[in-house]
Formats: C-alpha cells, structure tokens, sequence
C-alpha cells in the first residue's frame, strides 16, 4: 500500500481527482474553459517530475522568481503592517457577513499580529526558498500560503467584495482579477518547484544556510515590529512627507473619469452560468433559458490619471466644512489624529506631551487640532480625560487611517503640504519641530 501511494499512478489519480472537483465547484463567474486550462496545467505540472528532473534550468528560474517575489511582497507589505492588517480585517468582516461565522470576527480582533505574521512568513520563506533550506518544509509552507492568498483573490474578485488585495500595500495597487492571476501564476510556478524538488538543493554548507536563515527570520520578525512601533520606513501614501494635499486632490493630465455600463445579470437554466447582458441585448422573453437574478453596473474601464486623495474632508462639530480654511492655510499648524478615541494609546506621559506641544506652539502663535471619527460624547470625555484645550473636528475614519498609521498621530502641514508626521512613540517636542521643521 505504502508503494502504491507513492507510486506515479496515485499522484495521477488524485490530482486528476481533485481538478475534477475543483472544476465542478467553480462559481459562475470563472469560465469553465478558463478553469479548465488551469487546472490541467497544474496536473501537467503535478506530475511532469520526469520531465522537469530533466531540465533544472526551469526549476532554477521558478525558485528565484518565487523567492524573490514573496521576499518583495512581504517586504512591502512589513514595511506598512498596520496597513496590511486593515485590509485583513476588511476580508475577515466580508466573510464573517457572508458566511455567519462569528470565529471571523475573532481573527478580525487579531488582525494586526496576524498580519505581522504573514509578512514575516513571505519574507522567511523566499529566503529559506533562495538558500535551501529545510527544501520539503519551505516548499510546502510556500504552497499552503499561496492556496491562501489564491483563494482570498479569488472570492474578492467573484463576490466584489474587497476592490484591492493589498498584496504590495501602497505601492502598488491591483485590482482583484489581477491579483488572482499573479497567485495563479505563482501557484504554478511553487507547483513546479514541488515537482522539480531534487534541484531545490542548499547553496552554502548546512552551517552556513541555517545561519542565514535563522538570521533572516530575526530580520522578518524585526523589520514589521520596528514599522508597527514607528511609522513604516518608506512612504507610499498620498499623505506622504512632501506631498501636497490639494494637489493630490486634483485630476491628472488627461483626466478620463471611470465608465459604467448599466445591465442585468441571467441566469442560464441549463448550465447554471450568470451572464451579464447590456440594456439592448438582455434575454427578458427566452424564460425557457434565462432566469433574471439582478440589476447591475460593471466597469467598462478605469479612469484614468484620477485624483490620489477622492475622499478627504474635514468638517466642525457642528456640520461646517473646514476643509479648504486648513489646507489653504499659509502658516505650519499641527494635526493630531486620532480615528478611534476609544482605542488610542492612552498614557499620562503622551497626554502630557502632547499637551505642552499645544501650549508652546499657542504660545508661538501656531495652532494645533485634532481630528477623528469619534462622536461628540467620545471627544468631550477624552477632553476632559486628558485636560484636552485643543479643538477637535470631524474626518472619515478610513481617512484618518491613512493619512498617518498611530492613533494618534502627529502630521506638521503648511499650505497644504506635509512638512513632517510622527508616530505617537515618537512624538516630538515643540522646540525640536520648530528648529528642524520650521524655516
């Protein structure tokens, strides 16, 4: 028996199995014929180790691409790990509504080590990948996340759940469909490394590779918690140090904006596929083949060269709009941010700080407010908490997220430029940003 289950046949037998399944169970809106191929690419791969033992070279091409992807993917996303886990809490909050599980709303809680987590593993294990080490554990951990994040792409980009993967955080942005196919690339790619494994061999002597590896997964562990604990090294966000806001908030050259297509989706009696049919063309009199599911819009095409910043206002207490009174505003004034006032970091020496930042900078004729998404109640007891003197305004929370990753943040703007921003860790002494900051 034990012969049999490592024989060529059995690796046919369940891989032509489980594509079988997989085609079956593919939701409408994936071709079939599109699956189809995928999937027997990846029986092909899955049991082409006579073949691919053959020829290294592919082997050794696959290996480096897929290690020197996943080192950048986890590298980018480490870079910004409260960004990451923003975005994991937004697929844990799409599958807890869409499956009723509450134990998604249990990882949503832990979104922010989980992502740290995952970031380190990408890095970790392209580099265990590069060097060889420990080959059929990295191999199949490699394969395990790629299965993952496959699905995670797949589900977003079917369902339109989540408009962007945060794949490669901030600097680069792909739309779902997008993502999808760079993991299916990369599943294929792992897959032929998993068949062509004999060739995945260490390049230094065993010493030598486990060093490195245990050193790179110090670094893997080091490098998220560093950027957690200050405010991620490089800064891909429109709110960057040295950009504009109102410039950020206009259209590019050329300016097209997104074009929507109105329609409605059917569904075909017979194979079960959904279909979307434009205003002219949809099949309201063949009910014998069609049946109406829903009204929809799809995109037709992306705008082009449109705004980096489309959602940022700031408005009073009382409902006015102080948007263009702040960023118009020709001398440097402080902006604390603070999205949640419920969950901002909360000490006496913080709250001292930040408080004689307001009164020095009072003081200098230089002005200091706070922004957040909280409620009235919620800003009049941190107030009176923290014996806050300065005035809070209302922005959007996801705004607020972006715009600087602490709660709270400090972000130093003149006429609408971000001079400097400091992470509530490191938050600085106005005598320090008057000197460094203020020519």
């Amino acid at each position: 028996m034990k012969k049999f289950l490592s024989s060529k046949l059995f690796r046919a037998i369940w891989s032509i199995g489980l594509a079988v399944f997989f085609f079956y169970i593919t939701p409408a809106c994936f071709s079939k014929t599109t699956i189809g191929i995928v999937l027997g690419v990846l029986v092909l791969l899955v049991n082409g180790s006579g073949f691919l033992n053959k020829l290294p070279i592919i082997t050794h091409i696959s290996r480096f691409l897929v290690g020197g992807l996943f080192i950048f993917s986890g590298f980018i996303k480490a870079n910004d790990p409260l960004g990451f886990s923003y975005k994991l809490q937004e697929y844990f909050e799409v599958f807890k509504a869409d499956s009723g599980l509450s134990i998604f709303e249990s990882f949503a809680h832990i979104a922010l080590p989980l992502a740290i987590l995952l970031c380190v593993s990408e890095m970790a294990l392209g580099f265990m990948l590069l060097v060889g080490y420990k080959r059929n554990l990295t191999l199949g951990l490699l394969f395990t996340q790629i299965v993952f994040f496959t699905f995670l792409t797949f589900y977003s980009a079917c369902y339109n759940k989540v408009t962007t993967c945060g794949c490669f955080g901030d600097f680069l942005v792909l739309k779902p469909w997008t993502s999808f196919w760079k993991d299916i690339v990369l599943l294929m790619l792992i897959t032929l490394l998993i068949s062509g494994k004999e060739h995945v061999n260490e390049l230094f002597t065993g010493l030598i590779t486990m060093s490195l590896s245990v050193i790179a997964i110090v670094l893997s562990f080091a490098f998220p918690i560093y950027a957690y604990r200050n405010l991620p090294p490089l800064d891909f966000r429109p709110y960057a140090i040295g950009m504009n806001i109102k410039d950020n908030m206009k259209a590019g050259a050329n300016y097209t904006p997104a074009e929507y297509e109105s329609g409605f989706i059917y569904e075909n009696l017979k194979t079960g596929e959904q279909k979307h049919f434009d205003m002219k063309n949809y099949p309201w009199q063949d009910t014998l083949t069609w049946k109406w599911v829903s009204t929809d819009n799809i995109l037709i095409h992306d705008a082009v060269n449109p705004p980096k910043i489309v959602d940022f206002s700031i408005t009073s207490l009382d409902g006015v709009d102080l948007k263009d009174s702040i960023l118009n505003n020709k001398d440097y004034l402080f902006l604390l941010v603070c999205y949640d006032l419920t969950k901002a970091e909360d000490n006496e020496t913080l709250q001292a700080k930040i408080n004689d930042l307001y009164k020095l900078a009072q003081a200098d004729h230089k002005n200091m407010i706070a922004l957040t998404a909280g409620d009235a109640k919620q800003i009049d007891d941190y107030k009176h908490k923290n014996q806050a003197m300065y005035d809070f305004v209302n922005a959007d929370g996801i705004v607020l997220k972006t715009m600087v990753r602490a709660n709270p943040g400090l972000i130093l703007i003149k006429d609408g430029t971000v001079i400097m921003n400091w992470h509530h860790n490191n938050f600085p002494t106005y005598s320090d940003v008057k000197q460094k900051y203020m020519k």
